[in-house]
């Protein structure tokens, strides 16, 4: 699903930056996420193992002679490389013989399971691309730069260009780019339901062969959006389960959360495991997040009206909205986004840690009346961290859906998703 306009990413210099130093690049995401069209914009050829005319003579010399099908001018784009998992040790046998970067890129929307495959690793970088941020669909202003806070450069101050009702509506719709491209004349959502039920009655289901039950499939990907945003169990998720739409045998629940995450349908966050000033336990237990919220609120036929009565689902998808986008301008600024939680209860609902070691925790909070106890939280996270050795958090913020950026007496920051770039 190639958009008729494409619109810029944050994958694009990501990809081209990585096609400058490995032989291969991988990139991995959501159908429909764009990985296709971000991957054209570098491509000098291409092979579209799904297309229908060709698909039969392409598997068929996969078979026969898979290096037939890396001929062409590079960097070449094989779409849907998964198709023909054999093609991953031609790939990888190439680019050991030509002793360049830049000669391929390889798209999927799942992983395969290849026994016997070689890694990969120095040959082909893997590089997960997801669906469309804020800023990239152009509803943040992007005057308030991830990058420059952590550098002590950015200036505070910005009025957001979204209300509560756009956070429910692009919540809703999702970042997938026939959504956004789209635009008003869209429903919001409308496209989220039409990925969840293709998902359920034959993707997942046709990427590794297994026969999985599409109503069991949609009850637990409706108990897991009950629990989006929090640390709950596989046992509770199941537990969940029993209760609304029966049980399902545990080794079940684990092979149909196992293939939605080879689809990247769900993308948990990992815990933060810093130093402490104490020896205070902390909680490893990842948050449950589907890779775009609007997953969530699809499975659960939720529409923006519905989100905007029921503030506490709400905030809770909207944690999940800022995880999504806040996850594409951590990595973008070679960073990687983790939560943190202790035996005590105290939490940041995502912390930013840079390759280089610096740090930045941040609280998600839809409103303001929750503003004060999240800036307590994250004042109360800074001096429990052992500073000898993790050095002291860049920032301090609370991201929100509010209208208005600022810098609070207590040096806490107070920041609007749609605010935000990398």
């Amino acid at each position: 699903m190639v958009p008729a306009r494409y619109m810029a990413r944050i994958a694009d210099g990501v990809l081209a930056e990585a096609l400058t130093t490995s032989g291969a690049v991988q990139v991995k995401g959501p159908k429909w996420c764009g990985k296709t069209a971000t991957s054209l914009q570098q491509a000098a050829s291409v092979v579209y193992l799904q297309d229908p005319d060709h698909s039969a003579s392409y598997l068929a010399l996969a078979d026969a002679k898979p290096s037939a099908l890396l001929e062409g001018r590079t960097p070449r784009l094989i779409d849907e490389w998964q198709m023909a998992p054999q093609l991953w040790d031609a790939v990888r046998f190439a680019v050991d013989l030509r002793g360049e970067p830049g000669q391929f890129v390889l798209t999927g929307s799942s992983t395969p399971a290849v026994g016997g495959a070689h890694s990969g690793v120095g040959r082909i970088a893997p590089m997960v691309m997801r669906t469309m941020t804020l800023f990239e669909s152009e509803d943040s202003s992007g005057r308030i730069s991830l990058q420059r806070l952590f550098d002590g450069e950015e200036e505070v101050a910005d009025v957001a260009p979204l209300d509560i009702e756009d956070i429910a509506r692009v919540l809703c719709r999702g970042g997938w780019p026939a959504a956004v491209t789209a635009g008003v004349t869209s429903v919001p959502g409308r496209l989220a339901r039409t990925y969840v039920e293709g998902l359920i009655d034959s993707d997942v289901a046709r990427m590794d062969g297994v026969s999985r039950n599409s109503t069991r499939m949609r009850a637990l990907m409706r108990a897991y959006a009950r629990h989006v945003s929090t640390q709950a169990s596989q046992t509770t998720i199941a537990a969940d389960l029993a209760v609304n739409d029966g049980a399902m045998a545990p080794n079940t629940v684990s092979d149909y959360l196992d293939a939605l995450s080879r689809a990247y349908v769900v993308e948990d966050l990992p815990a933060w495991n810093p130093a402490l000033r104490s020896k205070t336990a902390i909680r490893t237990s990842p948050t449950r997040h589907f890779v775009d919220p609007s997953i969530g609120v699809a499975v659960m036929r939720w529409t923006p009206a519905d989100l905007l009565r029921d503030f506490e689902a709400f905030g809770l998808q909207f944690e999940s909205l800022c995880v999504r986008d806040l996850r594409v301008y951590a990595e973008a600024i070679d960073g990687t986004l983790l939560h943190y939680r202790d035996k005590t209860g105290l939490e940041a609902d995502a912390v930013i840690v840079l390759a280089d070691g610096r740090w930045a925790p941040i609280e998600v909070k839809l409103g303001s009346r929750q503003l004060d106890e999240a800036a307590t939280h994250l004042r109360l996270l800074r001096e429990r961290v052992d500073a000898n050795r993790m050095g002291e958090p860049s920032f301090l913020a609370v991201v929100t859906a509010g209208a208005t950026a600022y810098r609070r007496d207590d040096g806490v920051l107070v920041v609007p998703l749609a605010c935000l770039r990398p």
